[in-house]
């Protein structure tokens, strides 16, 4: 079995040491992924925004990945404010709602204030 890393772009990724997501075999492990657009390093104030950047991040790894948002089994979602899931919840349903994969929410804090919402996925790569 092979391990492939996959970059984004973003400055954290190489600042911190880390991989935007890394390929085992059929698996893909999704870092957790905040709402910054890593062309600009920009992120939006509102969680709602942040929460479908995180997404098309996500998509973007997982298609490098040979896989994509239907093969995805698992999700985590970390907010400083639990108050704010229950917005983001259309959002998610958009990405999520025929997958159904099996998810957690939990509230702690983030390493930037700015960031409102991070997600981290596992799917199983396309055969």
């Amino acid at each position: 079995m092979s391990r492939e890393q996959i970059g984004s772009g973003s400055s954290f990724e190489q600042q911190i040491g880390y991989s935007r997501a890394i390929v085992d075999g059929r698996w893909v492990f999704v870092s957790g992924t905040t709402g910054f657009n890593y062309r600009d390093m920009t992120i939006s104030e509102d969680v709602v925004k942040q929460t479908r950047q995180c997404m098309r991040n996500i998509e973007m790894a997982l298609e490098k990945a040979n896989s994509g948002i239907q093969d995805v089994v698992r999700v985590m979602y970390i907010l400083p404010d639990a108050n704010q899931f229950e917005s983001c919840w259309p959002v998610l349903r958009e990405y999520f709602g025929e997958v159904r994969p099996a998810a957690t929410m939990i509230s702690a804090g983030l390493s930037d204030p700015r960031m409102k919402i991070e997600i981290q996925v596992t799917a199983l790569k396309q055969e």
